[in-house]
């Protein structure tokens, strides 16, 4: 039974679960990267997807990433994700997505946890694979990708970011993003606990959850409505969505709120992170700022300046005209880089902003170079993926780091 499972990809997720093939037997392991056949160190079966065949696979687990228009999930028939194959050895959990956040509120939920013997792990970087199952308690970054796959398993406790335009490519169109991010919601029971912005919250699929739903129009009215006390929150805006929403999944968990404890947590490096070059000038490298809205939040902390914003990338299939209705209300000056600069200087001409086509990061730090000032600020906040040029956002976020350092 054990060998008719079978992994679609091969990511971190699969991987994680390749090395249990003592446990469940080996896997086949499906990925267009294998040319032919073959086997790991594990025995377990590299394949060719041409290779699957569907009548003899009674489980096929993809990687979250796994686009649905693949062939392999149009053919499979038993398709679970990593939640629904460990979710009978999963212990309470706390699930958090959202299109912006979702990593930083993980970390601080965790933060807030972990003396409760919690673990973290989901899409913020360790695969389920690796969790103990005899942990108290399991927080997890959940994308609209495990969603969208995710058929059976459920949280205890899920908490509900703002949502925007994003993987639009991916899910093929808003609607079906947003029906991933809410998807869970019919298999929460009474007793469990949804916290969801407000325009989520009023979704026929949400009215009909058996679960307490909190609803919020903003951080200020989560706040209030989970008796959360701002003064004592050292995490300002765009972190303080973040901030609140740990503290509300403490409270209702454990009926406190560590003030003390949240604000010992250090944010971690690309979001926001800022830095001074030799000439005592603030640049910002924000290159986790991969979809609109986490860039507008970047913008409303630095409004009161002039801003030399670096934009471009991958846009992942989403429009970023939104953006720019913003950015015309703005001192702004925009340097383009990657795959989308064609469309952001059309953007730029429509909406008359200035514009320089950069191409490159490294262009576009040197022209910024020439006319910054020590009032303004120069900031590296995308709106899109990185995987056009870079490796990932975070070598895209240390090249501009060192290239700054070298002014």
């Amino acid at each position: 039974m054990s060998k008719k499972i079978s992994l679609f990809g091969y990511g971190k997720t699969t991987k994680a679960l390749a090395k249990l093939a003592k446990q469940f037997g080996s896997f086949k392991i499906y990925d267009d990267a294998f040319a032919g056949s073959g086997k790991d160190e594990l025995g377990n079966l590299l394949l060719n997807p041409s290779e699957f065949k569907p009548k003899k696979s009674k489980l096929e687990i993809a990687s979250p990433g796994f686009p649905p228009q693949h062939k392999l999930i149009k053919k499979a028939r038993n398709l679970i994700s990593e939640y629904d194959f460990f979710y009978d050895a999963m212990p309470k959990s706390v699930w958090i997505s959202g299109t912006n956040g979702k990593t930083t509120t993980t970390q601080m939920t965790q933060h807030l946890l972990s003396k409760f013997n919690s673990q973290m792990g989901g899409n913020v970087g360790v695969p389920l694979a690796e969790l103990d199952p005899n942990a108290r308690l399991w927080v997890l970054e959940t994308s609209s990708f495990t969603l969208h796959y995710t058929k059976r398993a459920k949280p205890e406790i899920y908490a509900l970011l703002p949502i925007s335009a994003d993987h639009i490519s991916w899910h093929e169109g808003f609607k079906r993003y947003e029906e991933a991010k809410l998807s869970l919601l019919p298999r929460l029971k009474e007793g469990d606990v949804a916290i969801l912005p407000e325009l989520q919250a009023k979704k026929k699929i949400a009215k009909k959850c058996k679960a307490l739903i909190i609803s919020y129009k903003d951080e200020f009215d989560l706040a209030k409505k989970m008796s959360l006390d701002l003064d004592k929150i050292a995490f300002k805006t765009p972190f303080l969505m973040d901030a609140i929403l740990a503290l509300s999944i403490q409270k209702i968990l454990f009926k406190k709120a560590d003030y003390e404890g949240l604000n010992s947590f250090k944010l971690e490096e690309h979001k926001l992170e800022e830095l001074f070059d030799s000439k005592n000038r603030l640049w910002v490298n924000d290159t986790k700022a991969t979809n609109i809205d986490a860039v507008l939040a970047a913008l409303k902390r630095y409004e009161d300046k002039k801003i030399h914003l670096i934009l471009g990338g991958d846009d992942k299939g989403v429009s970023l005209e939104p953006l720019f209705k913003s950015l015309c209300k703005l001192n702004v000056e925009l340097y383009a880089i990657g795959k989308s600069a064609f469309k952001i200087l059309e953007l730029s001409r429509l909406y008359k902003i200035k514009a320089r086509n950069c191409e490159f990061l490294k262009k576009a730090i040197r022209l910024i170079d020439q006319s910054l000032k020590k009032e303004e600020v120069a900031l590296l906040s995308p709106a899109c993926a990185s995987l056009d040029q870079f490796k990932s956002y975070a070598q895209r976020g240390e090249l501009f780091k060192a290239l700054v350092r070298k002014l």
